[in-house]
């Protein structure tokens, strides 16, 4: 297989801003310097004065590169904002169902050199940055095999919905304009904005492990991860569709293959989730968590575990507002399934008026918060008019877990042992 061409969906809006430096070509046309702006009139792209059904600028030297204006980043998360990114490759315009789209070509070793650095810092102990290299190049050649499959096949639906719950999964969504977004919803990528200084660093790392990735029985490894695992990773299905996937196997978060405890018994998991059990990712050094968590991210204090409280009022009012759920005053949140790492997957919202059941995960942690819960491993402690969540973990759980992959690297681990503790039977193969 050659090393392939991947084109990332950066930015969606009514007119995009960006300037191209270095030298840039268009048609065959030199692009002006400074600053330009594409709008939308009437389905078609307006540039400098004329329109166009699609518009590309390719770089006509290997250094040149481009920023964008306003790229949305953390999109629906705690931490969203905008910042201006800059980007190498070739930079297409193409009008879409919500404006246009901004799209970066790319080579894939390339890309890969961004999300490392932008997933966490480049300047990370070189065996974490190598292991992220593996399983988000495994990841992305996994998801180009997986939209060619949905295109033939389409996949199972993400929601069912009755009147009486709601079960939907959110993954990354198969894309028609591009292959992959650049926000967390597929994998970060914020172009060479953030590896300068330590460019040098993700490069060697890229390059020692250029075209390495998982496979377990022959097939690409859906290698999913997280920031923090709380001490025990998760299983797929409790977060995605009902697949089962053996390399994404619920273990504890520390030496050995040991499994966790039965997390799906609710005393289990309070007792687990109200304690803080040795774990790679029970940490708080500043130095090994900076390797991980960008600056945005470190807003985030406390995520191995973590408390928010509600009134009974507020709790109404998100599961009204943020689920569309009506069940007149929440009276009672009550865990019916959880996975095996302490995940809520269904979770029923008792109220004055009904009940109403919601899952997976992310449904859960979207309906339950202004952005997102940072996990759903929690237990609920009813007080009076207050609901006091107590959490575990920061995202779904399920693969490798960032900081805890963090400690490892930091410990001396090599990158191979640390892809084999968090995709226990995988494979690690060169693909091209």
């Amino acid at each position: 297989m050659e090393e392939p061409v991947i084109q990332v969906g950066i930015l969606t809006d009514t007119r995009i801003r960006f300037v191209a430096d270095g030298g840039f070509l268009t048609g065959g046309e030199p692009c002006p310097p400074g600053e330009q702006e594409v709008t939308l009139h009437g389905g078609r792209l307006c540039w400098q004065g004329r329109t166009y059904d699609a518009l590309q600028f390719d770089p006509a030297a290997p250094a040149a590169s481009f920023v964008l204006r306003d790229v949305v980043i953390g999109l629906g998360f705690h931490w969203e904002r905008r910042e201006d990114q800059r980007f190498q490759g070739a930079l297409r315009f193409i009008p879409g169902g919500q404006g246009i789209v901004a799209v970066n070509l790319i080579r894939a070793e390339d890309y890969l050199t961004s999300v490392i650095a932008s997933e966490m810092s480049a300047a990370a102990s070189p065996e974490l940055l190598k292991a992220h290299a593996v399983i988000s190049r495994s990841w992305l050649l996994a998801q180009l095999v997986k939209d060619k499959k949905s295109a033939d096949a389409p996949p199972a639906p993400a929601c069912t919905e009755t009147e009486h719950g709601r079960i939907r999964w959110y993954d990354r969504d198969d894309h028609t304009l591009y292959d992959v977004c650049a926000d967390d919803h597929c994998q970060r990528y914020q172009g060479i904005t953030r590896t300068y200084g330590h460019i040098g660093r993700v490069r060697q790392a890229i390059g020692e492990t250029r075209g390495e990735v998982l496979t377990h029985g022959g097939r690409l490894c859906d290698t999913r991860f997280s920031k923090c695992c709380g001490g025990a990773t998760e299983e797929f299905p409790y977060c995605w569709e009902d697949v089962h996937h053996p390399y994404l196997a619920a273990r504890l978060d520390r030496p050995g293959c040991a499994p966790p405890p039965d997390l799906t018994r609710e005393e289990e998991a309070v007792r687990w989730i109200g304690g803080r059990p040795e774990a790679f990712c029970n940490t708080t050094d500043r130095r090994i968590l900076e390797q991980v968590l960008n600056g945005y991210d470190q807003e985030t204090a406390d995520f191995y575990r973590w408390t928010v409280r509600y009134t009974q009022a507020e709790v109404t009012d998100l599961v009204r507002r943020r689920g569309g759920i009506d069940v007149g005053t929440v009276t009672g949140l009550v865990p019916l399934e959880r996975g095996r790492s302490g995940r809520i997957s269904r979770l029923l919202i008792r109220g004055t008026r009904g009940d109403f059941t919601i899952g997976k995960e992310l449904e859960i942690r979207r309906t339950l918060s202004e952005s997102h819960l940072y996990s759903s491993a929690f237990y609920v402690e009813r007080q009076g008019d207050a609901f006091t969540l107590h959490g575990a973990g920061w995202g779904h759980g399920v693969g490798l877990c960032q900081i805890g992959a963090a400690v490892m690297g930091e410990r001396g681990y090599r990158y191979d042992e640390i892809l084999r503790h968090y995709y226990p039977g995988a494979e690690l193969e060169r693909h091209y």
